[in-house]
């Protein structure tokens, strides 16, 4: 059990940080610049595929996509305008550990869900209920269409960038968040985005004890969350994240 303390501290770095200035400096932006229901959930799914390292390095990444794609995102996958300008090349280099090869897999592959589905919230949909089994769909049909290099192959891993393109689609009547998945997913059943330094600033709060960031002990830091958020556990993530920008 969290101390009064600790949960009011947790409140009101959530009312600090959910806000439309969030936004600003963050990759949620660029799903907030574009314009249709189709186009933010394929900008915000790229943006998170890329929400890694540096965000001095990755935001000009994604920001090339949007650049690209003239910020008709949807369209440039779905007709493959995109194969134009991301060539099946392993051995160009386009971020850190991602080469021209892993990108070219990753929009074949979200192409074909497409043609598929019709979208991929569309597939998610028809195959989950909540967050996990949401996760796993994904996981599963990107695999399964030849692309393994960036998204997980399954949720063993805390899938953190994932979890965070789910928050983004499934929390309404948020500054930040879409909210366009949310009449499917409920977003009580969302999972906690965790990384080496979320995981640092939970272990300092004493709402996790764990060395590893991993699904289950994404899962457990959720748990926790929800004592203080009870129907929202994801209001969370903003304040971990004001709570690491004040120390």
């Amino acid at each position: 059990m969290l101390n009064s303390d600790t949960r009011t501290l947790l409140v009101n770095l959530a009312d600090r940080y959910e806000t439309a200035d969030f936004i600003i400096g963050d990759p949620s932006w660029f799903m907030h610049q574009v314009k249709g229901k189709l186009n933010q959930e394929a900008m915000a799914f790229i943006a998170s595929c890329l929400s890694y390292g540096s965000r001095k390095q990755f935001m000009p990444k994604i920001e090339w996509f949007l650049t690209q794609s003239a910020g008709q995102v949807d369209h440039w996958v779905r007709s493959g305008l995109w194969r134009t300008c991301v060539p099946d090349d392993a051995s160009r280099c386009f971020y850190r550990l991602y080469t021209f090869h892993h990108i070219h897999q990753l929009l074949n592959a979200y192409q074909q869900i497409m043609a598929d589905y019709g979208s991929l919230g569309e597939m998610v949909g028809r195959q989950a209920t909540d967050a996990l089994t949401a996760i796993q769909a994904i996981c599963r049909a990107f695999a399964q269409h030849g692309s393994t290099g960036v998204i997980p192959k399954d949720a063993s891993s805390a899938c953190k960038r994932v979890c965070m393109f789910l928050r983004w689609m499934v929390r309404e009547n948020s500054p930040v968040d879409l909210g366009l998945w949310a009449h499917f997913i409920h977003r009580r059943t969302l999972i906690m985005p965790l990384d080496t330094h979320v995981l640092t600033q939970a272990c300092r709060l004493g709402l996790l004890n764990s060395k590893t960031a991993s699904m289950s002990a994404a899962r457990r830091l959720t748990q926790v969350l929800a004592e203080v958020f009870h129907d929202d556990p994801l209001r969370g993530d903003f304040a971990l994240f004001g709570y690491g920008v004040n120390n």
